[in-house]
């Protein structure tokens, strides 16, 4: 999920100019969480900041490309955090384990809860912004994990099919509990701690590796899905 960075300064007024660029997006940050995109004006924030709209435009020309910024900031500064190493060698559930323990949770946090509300609330009215953020986001983060998904499907480890629509499958069995009930701020969100969200992940893999699993490996889905629920060794002692 990392992004192209902002090239590096040449020096105070490259400084100046920069720190300014990140006050106007800061600033829009806070004011579309608060107001919604509908309710944001480039005036406000440039009032905000202290400076004319012409100052704004200068660096954004029109507030759906600041909407952009917004977005590309938020994607770097989470970028590396999401940025889960995806060893080839390494096992299935192990793999996939570890990444959905760290993109849910993460998921599950402002600014990226936040964003992703707001993305869903302007959608109808607005529906370049759901665009923008997919393509900078989700897209991104799941085309990775097919091309993974892809040399297991290659190498036997899982069956073979489609590994965008499998990197679907599993993050949408990942996403269906806390995370849904976060989204929605419903009451069930103040109760999913991270005891119940690995829980629902443990359940996420248990059936992908149902459905996934290697056709061609005697017992096969059912010996991969024995992985996903079987305790560790640490949990075994506990």
């Amino acid at each position: 999920m990392s992004i192209e960075m902002i090239p590096a300064s040449t020096g105070p007024a490259d400084d100046a100019s920069e720190k300014r660029r990140q006050a106007f997006v800061d600033t829009a940050r806070e004011a579309f969480f608060a107001n919604g995109y509908a309710g944001t004006t480039m005036s406000s924030i440039a009032s905000k900041v202290g400076g004319s709209k012409t100052t704004l435009w200068t660096y954004f020309p029109s507030k759906e490309e600041l909407f952009e910024a917004v977005v590309d900031d938020i994607v770097r500064q989470y970028g590396e955090m999401l940025h889960i190493d995806l060893p080839v060698d390494e096992d299935v559930v192990a793999v996939l384990r570890r990444f959905a323990n760290i993109l849910v949770p993460t998921l599950m946090t402002d600014p990226l809860l936040s964003l992703y509300q707001l993305v869903v609330g302007e959608a109808r009215r607005f529906p370049h912004l759901a665009e923008a953020f997919y393509e900078r986001g989700p897209r991104r983060g799941k085309a990775r994990l097919a091309v993974w998904i892809g040399e297991k499907m290659e190498r036997g480890e899982l069956r073979r099919g489609d590994p965008l629509r499998a990197v679907q499958h599993f993050t949408g069995l990942c996403q269906s509990g806390s995370y849904q009930f976060a989204v929605l701020n419903l009451p069930e969100a103040q109760r999913c701690d991270r005891a119940r969200v690995a829980a629902e992940i443990e359940g996420a893999l248990d059936t992908f590796c149902r459905a996934w699993g290697p056709e061609s490996m005697g017992v096969g889905a059912h010996a991969l899905s024995q992985k996903a629920t079987a305790p560790s060794r640490g949990d075994a002692k506990a």
